[in-house]
């Protein structure tokens, strides 16, 4: 892509009322716009990143047996009563339709999901099943603020199992656990599994935090086996780990998924039931793991940036290049990367100074830059965005480096 193309452009200072590392770079990157607060436009370059984010997930849920669908977003007022949520759910979006019908913008779908059950769940023969889509969701949240972290609207992965017993719904518990972490190491995220409390529906849920001073949670971390608890369910201060019984400390993080068994009130409150061998009438065994997938987007601009922007993780890149052209065209080599299939944004801007290309080409964080230039001759400078060290490649070179790059 031609930078000169580009919709939206990047701006010399970041916003001043914004107070969030994530906002204030993402917005003066031009990643996203803010419409209000805990509203955002995700611009081109945002939108890049965030199906990059979504994609991966999407290919641990499927590797992980879960199959795609995507629910409504509007939800008829009468299921919500149903569960007792409509008045109890003090963040939910309600509207009303020219008819006087009730409606909510959905936070969550188990409202939706389990009523769609009803019409494909009889028999113990239509079990397991792992349904998951990614969504834009609702919240009317007192204040929005943060950034990506906590917004009104937000991107979201919620999967639900459905399972004939306990024994079952565990065993995918553990399937799904280890998906999340391959998840956030792909990611670069470095998410510590948390013990907290699993709230309505179960004793205790496992989040996913990332450790930052960014954050909204209180976790007690374990240094050895890298595992940690939620200040909220424990009364002790550095309690000792739950896991190897070593030292913890007080850390601030941010929670990026969250999986917990569900109980059987949503069950209960829609008569999801089956028939097991023997006939008899039983009520479905569920789990519910969610992830946000744009706060995850936040999560890795609050962790990977330095002071000069943004320092993408290659898997999240909106780009794998950032090709730079100084007094001498490029547009050979930008062809040439183009039609090896190489993700390069293209630099080809007459205006703008050497300086304020390289300025916005740090600010905007693509891994690797590639300087085309008269210093540089018939070859090309190249450069990680994390390091300070340049090497000359040729063309063949770079186009080879990046090709099969994933």
């Amino acid at each position: 892509m031609r930078f000169s193309d580009f919709f939206a452009k990047t701006l010399r200072t970041p916003p001043r009322d914004e107070e969030s590392v994530n906002s204030k770079l993402l917005i003066q990157a031009g990643f996203v716009n803010k419409l209000a607060a805990g509203v955002y436009t995700f611009l081109p370059l945002g939108l890049r990143v965030l199906d990059k984010i979504e994609n991966i997930v999407r290919e641990e849920m499927n590797a992980a047996g879960g199959a795609e669908l995507l629910m409504p977003a509007l939800h008829p007022a009468e299921n919500w009563s149903k569960t007792g949520r409509w008045q109890s759910f003090d963040a939910l979006f309600k509207t009303k339709g020219k008819n006087g019908s009730e409606y909510a913008l959905g936070p969550t779908h188990e409202e939706v999901i389990y009523p769609l059950l009803k019409h494909f769940v009889s028999s113990y023969k239509d079990l397991p099943l792992a349904l998951y889509q990614i969504q834009t969701k609702f919240r009317d949240e007192p204040r929005a603020k943060s950034g990506l972290l906590r917004s009104r609207e937000f991107r979201m992965k919620d999967l639900y199992s459905f399972h004939a017993d306990v024994k079952d719904r565990d065993r995918y518990y553990e399937v799904m656990r280890k998906a999340y972490l391959k998840i956030f190491k792909r990611l670069d995220l470095g998410a510590v599994q948390t013990k907290a409390s699993g709230g309505t529906f179960s004793e205790f849920s496992a989040e996913f935090q990332v450790v930052s001073e960014a954050g909204e949670d209180i976790i007690y971390y374990c240094q050895s086996c890298r595992k940690a608890v939620n200040k909220e369910i424990t009364s002790q201060k550095a309690p000792k780990c739950y896991d190897c019984g070593g030292e913890t400390e007080e850390k601030r993080a941010i929670e990026v998924g969250n999986i917990f068994p569900l109980k059987k009130k949503f069950a209960e409150d829609f008569n999801l039931t089956f028939k097991d061998k023997e006939g008899r009438d039983r009520l479905v065994e569920a789990g519910c793991y969610g992830l946000g997938t744009s706060r995850a987007m936040g999560t890795i601009v609050e962790t990977h940036h330095d002071k000069k922007g943004i320092v993408w993780p290659e898997s999240a890149a909106p780009f794998r290049v950032h090709l730079v052209e100084i007094q001498v065209k490029a547009e050979k080599v930008y062809q040439a990367l183009v039609e090896e299939g190489v993700e390069v944004l293209y630099d080809d801007r007459k205006e703008a100074t050497a300086g304020e290309k390289f300025a916005d080409a740090d600010l905007i964080g693509i891994p690797w830059r590639a300087v085309i230039s008269e210093k540089t001759g018939d070859e090309i400078e190249l450069k990680r965005r994390d390091l300070e060290d340049t090497k000359l490649v040729s063309v063949r070179e770079l186009i080879k480096k990046f090709k099969h790059a994933g």
